[in-house]
């Protein structure tokens, strides 16, 4: 064992460490702890939890690789991630914490009092956080790959076996203080290599202020070797597919279930509003740092490595060559190596960049440890989600009504530990790159839930009928979508990850259509809808307004 990976294995090791002590310090011991953290969780360390569920692999690892590859178009990513959580900061994670369930799917049930509105959305937050976490465990498999020269899918094995560990022991409680720890890491392995390019490039160790120039001298080159301009707009893709995709990761992102639950873990609704406030804080650091990381990245690789002879290529060429995610061609000019030659998987990018611009033993394990915890981070709530969802909408709500809290925590963690070794067995060939895989479960989110929760909290005329119809006819719109751009057919220049835009209008629609040709809901359902608009301390009932002493206002 060579002393890099030596290093980065034993970071690695030691942050696992952490994150199982973390969680078996929290661990949860009723299924309010498991499910919701015992709504204890303050708003900053809240925000913090989001961030670090948030920044998932395809944050960490997949999208600035993205951006270095797609140039401009690769911004949706950025701008629609971030948007989204202005839709939910504003619109609905307030009132869906006034609420006081503990999951999107029992929000629905109980919100449109249909049990079939239940399981539909049950399944589908089963469905959009398998895809979620799919992607997750092909990240972890990058990592661990690279790390230790073994093809991606064995890596792939091996975090499946450390996600299930803690994330089964210590529920919601426990993985809310682990993302928090998970945050810490990744951020700071994730700023200090953008830091020493910085320095190395331009000697400012402000990334965010230089990597401007940057792009400029990138423009030069590309127009020297023949290549289209770096950041020209709708290069990679069509105005359309821009759009749709931005689109897409907004409203995805303000209804993605794994998310919304975080809100579920405070006190009030005002502390809700803050989480949300923290989170884009803390989201905000990485995802204006990913442009930078983009550019630098290829500019590094267009100075040190295109132009080299192809008998003599850089050290760091060949683990990456083992993992299977990059390509040399042998097609070179004159013998050397062309940027056309690189066939470079986006999900290389960040982990290989510190070894292209030799950074040192330290940095380059750093950034293992901290794409592991971004990986980790969002699959821990992703199995939270997937758990409640089995354990408790289907198996509590649904089946067993009468079942004890020891008998839900344990229904809880065998769904959690069945669902990562099959998420893990998917993620052994996974079908796209982790950004397109994710991509597809904010599609899969958004066209399922984002107007029945919208027009749920907002509208009080929307019925059980309209709830399920739209739905329904939202989930098979995405899906149907995704697969057929997958296999060729392409609507208006929308690909696949550009779904959601499909799925929304019909869900919209149908919603509507579907709640004015049928009966109006009860009262009381109409009343609880209205409720949800006012400040905690409020209460709608009999057509007025009432604070908590019971004296109009």
């Amino acid at each position: 064992m060579d002393q890099q990976t030596l290093v980065s294995l034993s970071l690695i090791l030691v942050t696992f460490a952490i994150y199982i002590g973390i969680s078996f310090y929290h661990r949860a011991k009723a299924t309010s702890d498991f499910y919701v953290a015992s709504r204890g969780i303050p708003p900053m360390w809240n925000g913090m939890a989001i961030g670090g569920d948030w920044m998932s692999a395809a944050s960490f690892i997949g999208m600035a690789g993205t951006v270095m590859l797609m140039g401009y178009d690769g911004l949706a990513y950025i701008m629609g991630w971030t948007g989204g959580y202005l839709l939910l900061t504003f619109l609905l994670a307030p009132q869906l914490r006034k609420y006081g369930r503990f999951t999107v799917p029992e929000f629905i049930g109980d919100r449109f009092d249909n049990n079939f509105a239940r399981l539909i959305a049950a399944l589908a937050t089963i469905i959009i956080s398998f895809t979620y976490l799919i992607g997750q465990l092909s990240g972890s498999g990058v990592v661990i790959g690279r790390l230790l020269s073994i093809p991606s899918w064995v890596g792939v094995l091996i975090g499946v076996f450390i996600i299930a560990i803690y994330a089964t022991l210590g529920g919601m409680k426990g993985v809310t203080w682990t993302q928090v720890a998970q945050y810490l890491i990744l951020i700071t392995a994730y700023i200090i290599p953008i830091v020493f390019i910085s320095l190395q490039v331009s000697g400012n160790p402000l990334p965010w202020l230089t990597y401007g120039s940057v792009v400029d001298e990138l423009g030069a080159i590309d127009r020297e070797i023949g290549l289209t301009e770096y950041f020209a707009p709708f290069d990679e893709g069509s105005r359309a597919q821009f759009i749709a995709l931005l689109f897409t990761l907004m409203v995805g992102t303000a209804a993605l279930p794994h998310v919304i639950v975080r809100f579920y873990t405070v006190s009030t609704m005002k502390a809700a509003r803050w989480s949300g406030a923290w989170a884009l804080l803390f989201i905000g650091i990485l995802y204006l740092s990913a442009p930078a990381y983009a550019a630098f990245s290829r500019f590094t690789i267009m100075n040190d490595v295109v132009g080299e002879p192809l008998d003599e290529l850089p050290g760091w060429t060949e683990p990456w060559v083992n993992t299977g995610l990059l390509e040399v061609a042998a097609s070179g000019q004159q013998g050397v190596l062309t940027w056309q030659d690189l066939v470079i998987d986006p999900d290389i990018v960040v982990m290989a960049t510190p070894e292209i611009a030799n950074l040192g033993t330290f940095v380059i394990g750093l950034i293992a440890a901290g794409a592991m915890a971004a990986a980790l981070s969002t699959a821990g709530g992703l199995l939270i989600t997937v758990s409640s969802s089995f354990a408790h909408d289907i198996y509590y709500r649904l089946i067993n009504p009468k079942a004890s809290d020891r008998k839900r925590l344990k229904t809880g963690r065998i769904a959690i530990f069945t669902a990562t070794i099959v998420a893990g067995l998917l993620a052994l060939d996974p079908p796209g790159v982790i950004t397109q895989i994710v991509a597809w479960a904010f599609a899969i989110a958004g066209g399922t839930f984002f107007p029945v929760l919208f027009l749920g909290v907002w509208w009080s005329r929307m019925n059980a009928k309209g709830a399920i119809a739209g739905m329904l006819g939202g989930l098979l719109t995405t899906l149907s979508y995704i697969f057929l751009a997958m296999n060729g057919f392409i609507l208006f220049g929308i690909e696949d990850t550009g779904a959601g835009l499909f799925g929304v209008t019909v869900n919209f629609i149908l919603v509507v259509l579907v709640s004015k040709l049928t009966e109006e809901p009860p009262q009381h359902l109409k009343e609880e809808a209205i409720n949800l608009r006012y400040p905690e301390q409020m209460t709608y009932k009999d057509g007025e307004v009432w604070i908590d002493d019971s004296s109009e206002k």
